[in-house]
């Protein structure tokens, strides 16, 4: 049996079940928060905020007051960011118990024009360095998305074929940037973008072909596109990562945990048994929100008889 044989009989085999399977001692599954949203918020207040909620796990977004740098799919000026303050916004979290389980970069990979991809690429390599002096060693990104100037085309950017081709070299020079630092990149996918399906992804980390890049899985994002056991069956040997988000069909923005059509148990039932030990990460939530979207998250491990960190 070939690989994408085996992968499409596992996807027959859940979607036939009706039902992930339930193994017989699964292991706790880690809950954690994504910091994007926490932009009123200090590290130091942030820590203590989720403590006070029993997390345990963050992926690091350079949002908060005290240490404002992150914009989505662009490059930031990173002089501020001394590798003496890395090391005392990872020793708050560590003192409060929390792991940084990654930082996001999420700096665009497509762009038309070499230099920039280059030096996006060379703003990937100096947050891996800063990630070092934090303990840190996994870096966060979708592709990104770029937008040719002029009328649309036929074919859209994404999809066309010398973007594929350019794409699959970007990620193998991210590869190679990774080996040198000792990183691990987790590329998102997402229904409108270059990775725009679980078996998009797949085939584009294969042909990538580094441990050094793998998948940040969002059910959410592809949910317009595939189904939960198909994302996890096409992506498991990649997945290094899940955010735990949600989203309303046919409709391009994302919500918090449980304000979508996301099947919740279904989701942490699929997590538990195709990538254990992976924290889920809730997304889209901030100060006011957040707590809502844990119990959700929550409230779906006790459904189904699993058990939380």
């Amino acid at each position: 049996m070939t690989r994408r044989t085996s992968i499409l009989a596992a996807v027959a085999a859940g979607v036939a079940s009706g039902e992930p399977k339930r193994s017989g001692n699964p292991r706790p599954v880690p809950v954690g928060v994504a910091t994007t949203e926490f932009r009123d918020q200090t590290n130091q207040s942030l820590a203590a905020e989720l403590r006070g909620q029993r997390v345990r796990h963050i992926q690091l977004f350079f949002t908060q007051k005290d240490s404002n740098y992150w914009k989505y799919g662009l490059r930031s000026d990173l002089g501020g960011m001394t590798p003496e303050r890395a090391r005392e916004i990872a020793a708050i979290y560590r003192a409060a118990g929390i792991t940084i389980d990654a930082l996001g970069v999420y700096a665009t990979l497509i762009h038309a024009d070499p230099a920039e991809r280059k030096a996006n690429l060379a703003y990937f390599e100096a947050m891996m360095q800063l990630g070092s002096h934090m303990g840190v060693r996994t870096f966060l990104s979708e592709m990104g998305h770029y937008h040719p100037p002029g009328p649309a085309p036929a074919v859209p950017y994404d999809w066309q074929d010398e973007v594929w081709t350019m794409a699959v070299a970007t990620g193998k020079e991210l590869a190679r940037a990774a080996e040198v630092n000792n990183a691990t990149v987790l590329l998102e996918p997402i229904y409108r973008s270059l990775l725009a399906s679980a078996k998009r992804t797949r085939v584009f980390l294969e042909e990538v072909g580094s441990p050094r890049v793998r998948a940040q899985l969002d059910p959410a994002n592809l949910l317009e596109v595939n189904d939960l056991e198909e994302m996890f069956a096409q992506l498991k040997p990649w997945i290094g990562g899940i955010h735990a988000k949600d989203r309303k069909l046919h409709t391009s923005a994302g919500v918090a945990a449980g304000q979508g059509d996301l099947d919740y148990r279904k989701f942490v039932l699929l997590a538990a048994q195709y990538a254990p030990g992976i924290p889920l990460t809730v997304e889209y939530a901030g100060t006011q929100t957040y707590r809502n979207a844990l119990d959700q998250v929550r409230m779906a491990l006790r459904q189904t008889g699993l058990r939380e960190e």
